[in-house]
């Protein structure tokens, strides 16, 4: 079943409810567009900068190829792979340039088209209490320092190796 990213647009001076209305709901996966034209995949979703860096990029290694010569199907070759990353990086693709537009990411959720994923996520944010902000200040989790009772006995083992020494 696909996952989504749920993304939430930078903050307008005169919105402060967070527009869910103005979400985006990036799904993991494989792009089959985004493989076949990939130019234009990158202009519908308006990927400025990494349509330049494709452009740039496939260009360069075009006429890199061209000048050493390289036969046609080795080059069809070297096409097909790009256009392939490019169909399975879509989605991270997607995800930074949103990042770097000042988007923040405010959760993910699960659903087997994006219809069902944004009823879910929508169902969840409205159970919300209204002094939770709908942004934390950090989209960065938090996660505790693992406590560890006691010092480590000899008999402790780590990874799949026995003790040295020992019947393995």
């Amino acid at each position: 079943m696909p996952t989504y990213t749920v993304h939430a647009p930078p903050a307008r001076t005169n919105d402060a409810s967070g527009a869910p209305e103005r979400f985006r709901f990036v799904r993991d996966g494989f792009y089959f567009w985004a493989f076949v034209l990939t130019p234009l995949w990158l202009l519908r979703h308006r990927l400025w900068l990494a349509l330049l860096i494709y452009v740039v990029g496939y260009g360069a290694s075009g006429v890199a190829m061209a000048l050493l010569r390289v036969p046609s199907n080795v080059q069809l070759i070297a096409g097909t792979l790009i256009a392939l990353l490019i169909g399975i990086e879509a989605s991270s693709i997607w995800r930074w340039t949103l990042t770097r537009r000042g988007w923040a990411t405010v959760g993910f959720v699960v659903g087997e088209d994006a219809e069902t994923a944004e009823r879910r996520f929508y169902g969840e944010w409205s159970k919300r209490s209204p002094d939770t902000p709908s942004k934390s200040g950090s989209t960065e989790p938090v996660f505790s320092t693992p406590i560890r009772r006691g010092s480590p006995s000899p008999s402790d083992v780590i990874g799949l190796f026995p003790e040295a020494g020992g019947r393995g």
